[in-house]
């Protein structure tokens, strides 16, 4: 079991440093941008435009320098739209130091709906799961869910997409540290946002335990600022603060067995003496 424990002296570093989050007009981005402001960072707000008036209410009445914080209009599965926020970030304060990609969203229909057919009886394509994993793999990467490890609520694309988050953070571990950059997630249980809306009293009344925005923030905040901490994704579920990779990877022989385990070590070692994984040609 590896605790993690929240320090407000390490908050403190945040001092003089660019964080830009999206999905940040409310909820948890809100609230791990306003915990980073208060300790004196310059903090980009990034979301969509119709959420502009949430965000500007976010700087002018939560931000204890609000004149260090800035909104900017970005719909992530637009590339051009989130290379603009950044540079409209390095134009405001200069350079970015960290990246909270924290924007997600789940289904509003079911993506295993067998009921969604034409009028000839065919099976149609979900447009939410495409439109679910669209946010949560392609524009995200560092806010992962419990459901990056576990999977029975029946959200199918919600899942898949939480999912993907985390094999993208085992995945890009090698590339991000050749360009001297620290990738790590964390990974929240229910938290009262727009998304849990629909349950969440019932939650209450079953008296289990929750989040809250805040306690989310500072899991973030550790993370990010923690020059230690690489590859590393942390579960937050109530008053449990847990970091899972290192676990798992110290579990592996339990799990596939010894001869497995060396065998997929060296398998691995392999991928990189050959410089990683060939890629295909197109055909």
């Amino acid at each position: 079991m590896t605790e993690v424990k929240v320090g407000q002296a390490l908050f403190s570093q945040s001092a003089g440093k660019t964080v830009l989050i999206t999905g940040a007009a409310r909820g948890i981005g809100a609230a791990t941008a306003v915990l980073f402001n208060s300790h004196g960072a310059n903090v980009v707000l990034a979301d969509l435009p119709q959420l502009r008036n949430s965000a500007e209410e976010v700087i002018q009445k939560q931000m204890k320098f609000p004149n260090s914080s800035i909104f900017v209009s970005t719909n992530i599965v637009n590339w051009a739209e989130l290379t603009a926020c950044f540079e409209e970030a390095i134009t405001a304060f200069g350079k970015v130091d960290i990246v909270i990609a924290n924007a997600g969203i789940m289904e509003s229909e079911s993506a295993l709906d067998m009921n969604n057919v034409d009028a000839n009886g065919r099976l149609l394509e979900s447009q939410e799961a495409g439109r679910v994993i669209d946010v949560n793999l392609k524009g995200t990467l560092n806010i992962a869910s419990t459901s990056s490890y576990f999977g029975g609520t029946g959200v199918a694309a919600y899942i898949a997409s939480k999912h993907g988050v985390l094999g993208l953070l085992r995945a890009c571990q090698d590339v991000a540290r050749s360009h001297g950059v620290r990738v790590n997630a964390v990974a929240p249980f229910l938290t009262p946002t727009h998304i849990t809306a629909g349950f969440a009293h019932k939650w209450d009344e079953a008296g289990l335990e929750k989040n809250t925005p805040d306690r989310v923030a500072e899991a973030i905040a550790v993370v990010a600022l923690d020059e230690e901490r690489e590859g590393n994704c942390v579960l937050v579920a109530g008053k449990y603060l847990r970091e899972l990779e290192e676990p798992r990877a110290r579990l592996l022989p339990s799990w596939l067995g010894a001869d497995l385990t060396e065998f997929m070590g060296q398998a691995m070692q392999f991928f990189v003496s050959i410089g990683g994984y060939v890629l295909p040609k197109k055909y």
